[in-house]
């Protein structure tokens, strides 16, 4: 199929809409916790996994895609240089990521919601009775929010991102106010601890710095993406650092880092703030903020997502279905349904045998690994053709991170249960791209 024949998709997003969008898609409000439970360390961890992505994003051909429809540039990997079999594996093993990714999302959002409610809601934050069914819930009306298109589905993300700073100026105000009326919690040195479990959430600082990869999947749907993409990364860097840095120091001004739950510690510093300053109110109106973030980021990550099976399918590599578009609204609306499946499919298996905070770390877990093994291979590709100092940084970070990410956690029920989901479930999910390549091949013969 040839570019001019390939379904045609609707500019909707300008310069500003690239911020925001990215600042949802970067700025993810609940890795503060999981940065905060390992430590004051972790500010130095952030500040050095910020300057090796940006010394990755100075490279602006990784974030300068062309629109969509030029599927061959997908991820911008030269086809005629690179194996189809590795270029595939590559968009394959991202777009399970974040399959994946959706309902850790959305589990730690849907356990910070509860506190809008009060102490009784506090009490569910982490029951899966109350968490498995509403995560479900909102993750079906995410992806049908998507299926009308970015004319309607931009505005939840553009608001997530709006939310999301917003969440970062209060919890800012909290800490100072409450480290000024009663000293800080947590004692400042900036050099990491070492443990098994800050090995594995240090993993997640690094897939925090992520999601600027999403703007460049979505260059179909942008106007002059040749030039705001990279003015968007840019103005990302700075906004993104620091919002993370910030963040976990006021956290860390609020509350000790061993009573931080890296799942729902964001929402317990609202809580705590609320307390200590006389103000009940304060901690249902930050939840309901974090709330709005979460959904902001999770309709944003389903956006850029859709895309890939959408081009994946031009290629012929998926079923003809993946590569059409709604007659009415011209989104792939097959890659959406598939992937809410999917995502609620791993959900419920995931879940399985586990607490839901094990559960959820088990699925962060497998999004870091999912996640960064494509972006060791495209920066390696960067280091490859002249980009070394960007290739190389990209690639030690990330490749550090899939490292690290095999750490068991505290409170999982196994650590061999837990290997085998993370490292089993891994390879499954690349041997499932090799079969779905070995297929196309044949049906093209």
């Amino acid at each position: 199929m040839s570019s001019s024949q390939a379904p045609a998709l609707r500019r909707e997003l300008r310069l500003w809409h690239l911020v925001l969008f990215n600042l949802s898609a970067v700025a993810g409000v609940r890795w503060l916790a999981a940065a905060a439970h390992a430590g004051p360390g972790s500010l130095t961890l952030w500040l050095l996994a910020a300057l090796g992505f940006f010394l990755s994003v100075r490279t602006r051909r990784l974030f300068a895609l062309g629109p969509i429809s030029r599927r061959r540039r997908l991820l911008h990997l030269d086809q005629a240089r690179i194996r189809a079999l590795a270029r595939l594996l590559c968009a394959w093993v991202y777009f399970v990521s974040n399959i994946l990714y959706f309902p850790t999302l959305l589990l730690s959002g849907v356990a910070m919601a509860s506190y809008m409610f009060g102490q009784n809601g506090v009490r569910y934050s982490e029951n899966p009775v109350y968490a498995i069914p509403v995560t479900v819930a909102v993750l079906w009306l995410a992806f049908l929010v998507n299926l009308v298109g970015l004319r309607v589905g931009k505005w939840p993300g553009l608001l997530g991102g709006v939310s999301t700073y917003l969440i970062a100026a209060l919890l800012c105000v909290f800490g100072l106010v409450v480290a000024w009326r009663y000293g800080s919690a947590t004692h400042f040195q900036f050099v990491p601890e070492v443990s098994w479990g800050n090995l594995n959430l240090w993993s997640q600082i690094a897939l925090a710095m992520t999601g600027l990869e999403l703007a460049p999947i979505l260059a179909g749907e942008i106007h002059n993406p040749e030039r705001n993409i990279p003015r968007a990364a840019l103005a990302q860097f700075f906004l993104g650092a620091g919002f993370y840095m910030a963040g976990t120091a006021a956290m860390l001004a609020l509350l000790p880092p061993d009573r931080i739950s890296p799942m729902t510690g964001l929402a317990q510093a609202g809580d705590l703030a609320g307390a200590r300053l006389g103000a009940g109110w304060l901690s249902p109106l930050f939840a309901l903020l974090i709330t709005i973030g979460v959904i902001g980021q999770l309709t944003t990550y389903i956006a850029g997502n859709t895309l890939l099976p959408f081009a994946i399918g031009l290629d012929r590599y998926l079923p003809a279905a993946f590569a059409k578009l709604h007659p009415r609204w011209h989104t792939p609306h097959v890659s959406i349904l598939t992937q809410a499946v999917l995502s609620t499919l791993f959900l419920l298996l995931t879940e399985l045998g586990e607490n839901l905070r094990a559960a959820y770390q088990i699925l962060v877990d497998m999004v870091v690994i999912a996640t960064l093994i494509p972006f060791v291979y495209i920066f390696a590709t960067g280091f490859k053709f002249g980009q070394r100092l960007a290739g190389t940084a990209g690639a030690l970070i990330a490749g550090i991170a899939v490292i690290l990410s095999c750490s068991p956690p505290a409170g999982i029920a196994s650590v061999w249960l837990f290997e085998l989901k993370i490292i089993g479930g891994t390879l499954l999910l690349a041997l499932a791209g090799r079969v779905i390549f070995i297929r196309s091949r044949g049906a093209a013969g």
